[in-house]
């Protein structure tokens, strides 16, 4: 009895030191909430100040548990493309906003992301705007966005590191080797190399072509952009990587004519007086998002459905097949949505699933436009998902096509044998035990499930050619796994136009025969409540990790994919990293 009330007491005040966590935790997060509420009135002379720090993520949403988590754990912030879009687009036709003012500081993006933002300040400065931009250090991405400003200013002990772009990717073939699990491994597609870290200890030939041409066209569409913007040459530029100057003296970008001068941050007010005048008043990005746009609404909608992440990868922060294809077809009969615009942010996933959403988007382009906004990357199952749409949109530097499918079955004979573990059964027929991962597959079993991803390819080839309107034939000879930078998929038919979400949305407007529209986002943005609800799930933990880790979260994840990854999947080289 001793013993049992003293496991009720303990769990009496474990209840209770929870409920105190979880009061601090409600009203920290309230206080997250309501800390930037309430509408902005713009002053006259107004600058707009965008700080680029930390992660760029696709989407934003009033995510309480990221600004916490931020706070007390001083992790890398994330920042939202949408939110930076739309305050461009607002300083952009605000007469008292006379000019941006750009902020680099441990900024992490992709290419793709960057196009996008570079499309806006591009439009931004059309209007006789200025923009000007300061960092203490300049990446390789993070220079080429700021060239597109009137002025490039750099801390006098700065760095510009233009190094040229470098894909690293990870292996996990000797690990295996040592613990005594062989995957083995069904695919269609020479360069289908999502499956070479589970057997090689090095890039195969196909793959470091592949790789090879893709860096090359996007580390050229960036140095023709910065040559252009800077007055300089690709030559030029190409000499300072090679020469190892993002080790030299500041002085010599100026010199060199790559950075304008040389201040520090304190001396950017002087700058800024000069373009605004004394006294200019200033917003930041989360003022922009309160600041009303005067517009005439219209019942005309065109809605933007978001799919990123990994196809049914089994986290929260990827795409669910069953509801994005519910959403989907809930829009295609809905009347007030005149056209639908799909943003694939995707590195493919699952192939049972990306059928499953494939057949929605059919459904929504039967009986409206619908049209895809290509982000970082639509590659294999992200590619399935887009390959009907009546019009595709892609940056230069998206990452797509890698049309081909794989299989991976884990054979952990060896592991069990050294652990001393044995397995015996009895089944009813000759298959009833296909898929035990004690063992090694058969050669019969082998070619069966061999015969099935070869069919489950031919499927995503036709998907492919009926959708792009081009014989089953030719989508094979492009196909094989191999991925494409954006520039090369417009030439090969893949995509039909460069661009970003806001020329897919004005496609799609134009089609569905729209003067005025209205956008609405889907699927709809997470409530404070349904984020409380989250707060001590498996989520939080992952999203913690996603923070802490930054750009290499992309290592972790790679390494969680291993662990869980035994299906049918259409999913590009995962473990890419560019830089």
């Amino acid at each position: 009895m001793k013993s049992f009330l003293k496991h009720v007491f303990a769990t009496i005040v474990g209840l209770f030191i929870f409920s105190i966590i979880w009061v601090i935790l409600f009203f920290a997060i309230v206080g997250v909430a309501m800390s930037g509420s309430g509408a902005v009135t713009v002053k006259d002379n107004t600058v707009f100040e965008l700080n680029l720090k930390g992660v760029l993520v696709e989407r934003s949403e009033e995510d309480f548990m990221n600004s916490l988590m931020t706070e007390l754990n001083n992790a890398p912030t994330q920042i939202a493309l949408d939110k930076i879009m739309e305050g461009i687009d607002k300083a952009a036709t605000n007469d008292k906003i006379k000019g941006i003012y750009i902020k680099v500081d441990n900024f992490s993006a992709s290419f793709a992301s960057l196009q996008e933002i570079y499309g806006g300040l591009k439009k931004f400065k059309e209007t006789g705007k200025f923009i000007v931009v300061y960092s203490d250090y300049y990446g390789n991405g993070s220079y080429y966005l700021s060239s597109i400003a009137d002025k490039v200013y750099m801390n006098p002990q700065g760095t510009l590191a233009l190094t040229g772009i470098n894909i690293s990717s990870m292996f996990f073939k000797g690990l295996l080797d040592k613990v005594g699990i062989e995957m083995q491994i069904f695919k269609v597609g020479t360069f289908k190399s999502a499956v070479e870290p589970f057997t090689q200890t090095s890039m195969s030939e196909a793959n470091r072509l592949q790789l090879n041409t893709y860096i090359n066209s996007i580390w050229s569409e960036v140095i023709d952009i910065v040559a252009k913007n800077r007055g300089i040459t690709s030559d030029d530029i190409n000499q300072y990587a090679n020469s190892g100057g993002f080790l030299g003296e500041a002085q010599a970008t100026v010199n060199q004519k790559f950075i304008d001068s040389l201040v520090y941050q304190s001396d950017m007010k002087t700058v800024l007086e000069s373009l605004a005048g004394e006294g200019y008043n200033t917003l930041e990005l989360k003022d922009m998002s309160l600041v009303t746009k005067t517009e005439k609404r219209s019942k005309n909608r065109i809605a933007v459905v978001y799919a990123i992440g990994g196809i049914d990868d089994g986290s929260k922060s990827g795409i669910d097949s069953e509801k994005i294809s519910k959403e989907l077809l809930k829009l295609a009969d809905d009347d007030k949505i005149k056209a639908v615009v799909l943003r694939v942010n995707s590195p493919g996933g699952s192939a049972f699933g990306s059928e499953q959403i494939w057949h929605s988007v059919g459904v929504v382009k039967a009986k409206k436009p619908l049209v895809v906004s290509m982000g970082d990357y639509a590659a294999s199952g992200g590619y399935y998902i887009s390959c009907q749409a009546d019009r595709i949109f892609a940056q230069p530097t998206t990452l797509t096509g890698s049309i081909g499918i794989f299989g991976i079955f884990p054979n952990t004979k060896g592991l069990v044998d050294k652990i001393g573990l044995k397995f015996d059964n009895v089944k009813t027929n000759k298959f009833s035990n296909f898929g035990d991962m004690y063992r090694p597959m058969t050669d019969e079993e082998k070619a069966i499930l061999q015969k099935y991803i070869e069919q489950g390819y031919n499927l995503f080839t036709k998907r492919c050619a009926d959708g792009r309107g081009l014989s089953q034939d030719s989508i094979k000879a492009i196909a094989e796994g191999r991925i494409y930078s954006g520039i090369d998929a417009l030439s090969l038919g893949l995509v039909d136009e460069l661009g970003g979400l806001n020329e897919a949305i004005a496609f799609a407007a134009q089609k569905a025969n729209l003067d005025s529209y209205s956008i609405k986002q889907y699927p709809a943005t997470k409530t404070m409540m349904e984020q409380l609800t989250e707060a001590f799930s498996g989520s939080v933990q992952e999203r913690f990790i996603k923070l802490q880790l930054g750009e290499n979260y992309q290592i972790f994840e790679a390494i969680k994919k291993a662990q869980q990854t035994s299906y049918i999947q259409a999913l590009m080289p995962y473990t890419i990293i560019v830089k």
